[in-house]
């Protein structure tokens, strides 16, 4: 197994969607985590139970778990037996499995868009659909983990990637008053196709992909972000040939006066000892941030415009790793265990 040393009292965990890209990796991190124990490991009901190093080779005989094909009345049976389960699953499925486990006394951890936005109108124009527990958008935390300042509750909200990588590199700024009141920030950002998933499709079919936007207006990260910042943008994401990671591109107007040196002091001020920023002295590159937990930020301006690029691996720092983050803060644990290869990187 990928686990060190185990000998402290474990944190029982799960994962469901452990087939898919994020969760898989979720798996690998929660198997090294010396504070977490991985007791179960499941995928969509329609699978055949398979070994995960079957699914992915390169962790034979590392993580042979059994991957076992998921069904609602397996519920009951976690009772006292699972600490945490990781939900790695579409947004509607999450939304029907969460109270099943919540009425179990197992925390959630859901790295779907379920319980992330706290108006429920909003689903059916979105997501598609209409949202069938409005009462736990009100229960679940968002854990932006950098900004979280809150207790974290049994329902944790990981927050999507695209937000994730637009919402680090804004923040700051917004949080130190220095963008115009009258400012939209205009936000391109483009993921590797890793970031649809691993289900087969033309459209996202390596071979097919070269780089193209989409999403106008309506992609449902637009609000999350929105809702992040306090404020509209205009937000375009864009495919880009190439496996995972996210580039986003956010271009503001600050207000009158505002100088390099205010600038340089909100991002390190607000990032002072946060283990997974980066605040590079360069413009980054999704290659840079490949396979790591990090988001690397960096910023150039020209008078009253500000240009901010951030960089995120979107099934790490964007789904897992973020994840992992918010379990370790709410089971009282180092916040970065099991991101590195050590206890954690502190």
């Amino acid at each position: 197994m990928l686990s060190t040393d185990k000998s402290v009292s474990l944190v029982r965990s799960i994962v469901l969607g452990a087939a898919g890209y994020s969760g898989a990796e979720l798996a690998v991190i929660l198997a090294r985590n010396p504070y977490f124990e991985l007791v179960g490991a499941y995928a969509s009901a329609g699978r055949a139970a398979e070994p995960f190093s079957s699914l992915y080779p390169r962790y034979k005989q590392q993580l042979d778990m059994l991957v076992q094909p998921w069904t609602d009345e397996l519920a009951s049976g976690l009772k006292d037996k699972v600490d945490v389960a990781f939900l790695a699953l579409p947004h509607e499925a999450s939304e029907a499995v969460t109270p099943l486990l919540l009425a179990q006394n197992i925390d959630v951890v859901d790295l779907s868009g379920a319980f992330r936005l706290k108006q429920p109108q909003l689903y059916p124009k979105y997501y598609g659909y209409e949202h069938q527990h409005p009462e736990l958008l009100e229960e679940a935390v968002y854990s932006l983990m950098e900004w979280q300042h809150t207790s974290l509750p049994r329902l944790i909200s990981v927050p999507g990637c695209y937000p994730t990588a637009c919402s680090l590199a804004l923040l700051p700024l917004i949080k130190a008053g220095l963008i115009a009141d009258c400012c939209v920030p205009v936000i391109n950002a483009t993921s590797g196709v890793s970031g649809a998933g691993r289900k087969a499709a033309l459209n996202t079919s390596f071979c097919e992909v070269g780089l193209n936007a989409y999403g106008f207006f309506k992609h449902r990260h637009r609000p999350e972000i929105e809702q992040n910042l306090g404020r509209k943008v205009v937000f375009t994401p864009h495919l880009g040939n190439f496996k995972r990671g996210i580039l986003a591109t956010s271009v503001v107007t600050l207000k009158a006066g505002v100088d390099a040196a205010q600038v340089n002091a909100a991002f390190n001020d607000a990032y002072a000892g946060k283990a997974l920023i980066r605040l590079v002295s360069h413009s980054p590159s999704v290659a840079d941030v490949a396979g790591t937990p990090y988001c690397d930020i960096y910023w150039q301006q020209d008078g009253e415009q500000l240009v901010v690029v951030s960089a995120i691996d979107n099934l790490l720092k964007g789904a897992a790793a973020q994840a992992m983050q918010a379990a370790n803060v709410r089971f009282g644990k180092p916040e970065t265990a099991g991101l590195f290869s050590g206890v954690a990187h502190e």
